[in-house]
C-alpha cells in the first residue's frame, strides 16, 4: 500500500462548505462561521495596514473573503495542493488576492517574502513525515519577525474527535497534540507568542449562554481546537 502524503480534496471542492456544515451541525454554526471566526480572532494582534499574507492550504478560498473583509489592505497570497479547490477560490474573484496551486512540499515565493504566514486545519491532512520540511519552508517565507497563525483540531476534545472520524474528507486525517506541533515550531525558528484552546461551546442552544466564559478557558486544553502564534526569531 502507497503510503499516504496529502489527503485529496479534489472531489470535495464544490461542496467543500455544505459537506463541512453538515458535518458539524452540533456545533450549532456553519462552516463559514468558523473561517470568519478565525480572521477575526487575527484582530487581536494585526491591524488593517499593507502586509503581505501567505494562507498555506487555502482551499476554496474562504478565509481570504474574510480577510478581505476585516484586512483589506492586505495583500493575500493563497496556496494548495488541490486544483480543483483553487479553481473555486479563483471563482470568488476577491480584492487583492492570488491563487495557485504548489506540490505541498516546496513553496513557490522567495525567501522572506511574507509579513504573515497563516495555516488553517491543515497539518493533518499530510503525513507526520513531511510536517517538518513545510514548516521550515513556512519559516523561509517569512520575513524576520514575521508571524505564523496557526489553528488544529484538538485530540483531547472528544466532540472534535467524533467530528474528524465521522467526516468524509477527515477519514485519513491523524490529529497532532499541542505539544508535538509548538515542538515543531521551535526546532524550526520560531518563537511561540501564544497557545490558546478555543470553541469550548456549541454555538447555538442552551449551553450557548457560556460563550463568555471562552475567554477565561483559553489554558484548559479541553477546547475544540488551538490557535499558535509564533515569530520567526532570523
Amino acid at each position: 500500500m502507497t503510503e499516504r502524503s496529502f489527503d485529496d480534496f479534489d472531489g470535495y471542492a464544490k461542496d467543500y462548505r455544505s459537506i463541512h456544515t453538515d458535518n458539524i451541525k452540533i456545533s450549532g454554526a456553519d462552516s463559514f462561521y468558523f473561517a470568519e471566526m478565525k480572521v477575526k480572532l487575527l484582530q487581536q494582534f494585526e491591524e488593517n495596514v499593507p502586509l503581505k499574507i501567505l494562507d498555506v492550504g487555502c482551499g476554496d478560498g474562504t478565509t481570504e473573503m474574510y480577510m478581505n473583509k476585516y484586512f483589506p489592505l492586505w495583500k493575500l497570497d493563497g496556496i494548495d495542493i488541490s486544483q480543483q479547490s483553487i479553481e473555486e477560490a479563483k471563482n470568488k474573484n476577491i480584492f487583492n488576492c492570488n491563487f495557485q496551486t504548489y506540490d505541498g512540499k516546496q513553496i513557490p515565493f522567495p525567501d522572506k517574502s511574507f509579513d504573515i504566514v497563516f495555516m488553517a486545519g491543515v497539518l493533518h491532512h499530510i503525513n507526520f513525515g513531511l510536517h517538518n520540511d513545510l514548516i521550515k519552508e513556512i519559516s523561509r517565507t517569512l520575513k524576520q519577525g514575521g508571524k505564523f497563525y496557526l489553528f488544529e483540531h484538538n485530540p483531547f476534545n472528544p466532540v472534535t474527535t467524533h467530528l474528524v472520524n465521522t467526516c468524509v474528507f477527515d477519514k485519513d486525517a491523524k490529529l497532532l497534540k499541542s505539544d508535538y506541533t509548538i515542538r515543531l515550531l521551535r526546532e524550526n525558528n520560531f518563537d511561540i507568542k501564544k497557545k490558546k484552546f478555543i470553541i469550548f461551546f456549541p454555538r447555538k442552544g442552551v449551553l450557548s449562554k457560556l460563550i463568555f466564559l471562552e475567554k477565561y478557558l483559553q489554558w484548559l486544553p479541553l477546547g475544540g481546537q488551538y490557535f499558535i502564534v509564533a515569530c520567526k526569531k532570523n
